[in-house]
């Protein structure tokens, strides 16, 4: 009887034991289907041989427009041919590995061509190197040489070219959407547009910004006749008082409902966070701050200091235009040949600082925001990146 009682007790914990492993391997599975990594987050369809890129010299072109097999992405796939984005990332030797990697992964896969930017030369990644330093005063230098070698060796593949950093997140479906509303041959760049130190104000460098073909051109011919110099290492606000001088238009990327696009900090701090008053982010923003679900636009176009191992899935899964109707942008004029921009109805800001006062101030304006935003005196502590 003992012996009866105890080979059941076995048989029954040996069934108990079954069914509990077999639960629990079944959750692993479960919570990592929604988990994976960023090379692997999305099914992207791709080309017979199964590649994704070819490689011409440092230049990744991108062999298909990629989407969730079964999308219904003819609009996308339109804009696709009809907007074309070269995306060039501002990276380093020691950021190949921990973020460009990522970026290459993921939404740079939407560029019709890429080309990441450090200060050597890296024939496996690839990269282009510069031949500047590394550091935060070398960003101006990087940027400069930069946009004369995409001007200089992909201006003829391109319309319009976007600047990115590589702990950026761009949704370059929704770019083109806004771009596809006017052309390249227009002297106008997008972004996060601040106010301080230029009359029409600049774009932010975290949040990225976008140059047409005709402002590239405007960008460049200002340094060969010396309109241009290098005054200040601080990159955006630099290149926003090129911008002017060289008669290229700041332009207004919001949406219809007047909510912005371009961001320079991860989505939860637009979304959830609250910035302090005396947070610096306060004086510099040319538009109206919103705090809350209705900061951004439906169809965000990029946010800043996005961790590319960890990218939130609130932005993997933004709609990307072409997609999901309607949509809270004006509809593409013919892909591309749209209206010029709207003259700027704020007025004319204050003449500008002095630019090695500006250079101090504005080296504020992008702190590291891991964490609750910070308040503009241990701001201006930080290093810019």
């Amino acid at each position: 009887m003992k012996a009866l009682s105890s080979r059941c007790a076995f048989y029954l914990g040996f069934l108990v034991g079954t069914c509990t492993l077999y639960f629990f391997l079944r959750q692993v599975w479960f919570e990592r289907s929604f988990t994976q990594s960023p090379d692997n987050a999305v099914a992207l369809e791709e080309n017979r041989d199964g590649k994704n890129w070819k490689v011409e010299g440092s230049a990744l072109i991108n062999l298909n427009h990629p989407h969730l097999t079964g999308e219904d992405s003819r609009v996308a796939d339109e804009l696709y041919h009809k907007v074309r984005i070269l995306c060039w990332v501002m990276t380093g030797p020691s950021n190949l590995q921990k973020k460009a990697r990522h970026v290459k992964a993921t939404w740079s896969r939407h560029c019709n061509l890429v080309v990441f930017m450090s200060s050597e030369e890296d024939r496996d990644f690839p990269t282009v190197g510069l031949g500047t330093g590394e550091g935060r005063d070398q960003l101006y230098w990087k940027t400069i040489r930069a946009f004369h070698y995409v001007l200089k060796n992909h201006g003829d593949e391109a319309d319009w070219f976007l600047k990115a950093d590589d702990d950026t997140f761009v949704v370059v479906d929704n770019l083109r959407w806004v771009l596809a509303n006017h052309t390249p041959e227009e002297p106008v760049y997008f972004g996060k547009r601040f106010k301080p130190y230029a009359k029409q104000g600049y774009m932010s460098g975290g949040a990225g910004y976008v140059l047409s073909k005709e402002a590239l051109r405007r960008f460049v011919e200002g340094f060969r006749t010396k309109v241009c110099t290098h005054t200040t290492p601080v990159e955006d606000l630099a290149l926003g008082q090129c911008m002017e001088k060289m008669g290229v238009l700041a332009g207004d990327s919001r949406d219809t409902l007047h909510r912005e696009t371009f961001h320079p900090f991860v989505p939860e701090h637009h979304l959830t966070g609250k910035f302090s008053k005396s947070f610096w982010y306060w004086n510099y923003c040319f538009y109206p701050i919103v705090e809350g679900p209705q900061c951004c636009s439906d169809l965000a176009i990029s946010f800043h200091y996005v961790d590319g191992a960890h990218v939130p899935a609130g932005v993997l899964h933004l709609p990307p235009a072409g997609l999901r109707l309607p949509l809270p942008l004006p509809a593409p004029a013919a892909c591309g040949h749209g209206k010029a921009p709207d003259g700027e109805k704020e007025g004319e800001r204050e003449g500008a600082v002095a630019a090695e006062d500006g250079a101090k101030m504005a080296a504020e304006q992008e702190v590291q925001a891991k964490g609750s935003p910070r308040n503009q005196t241990e701001a201006s502590k930080d290093k810019r990146q």
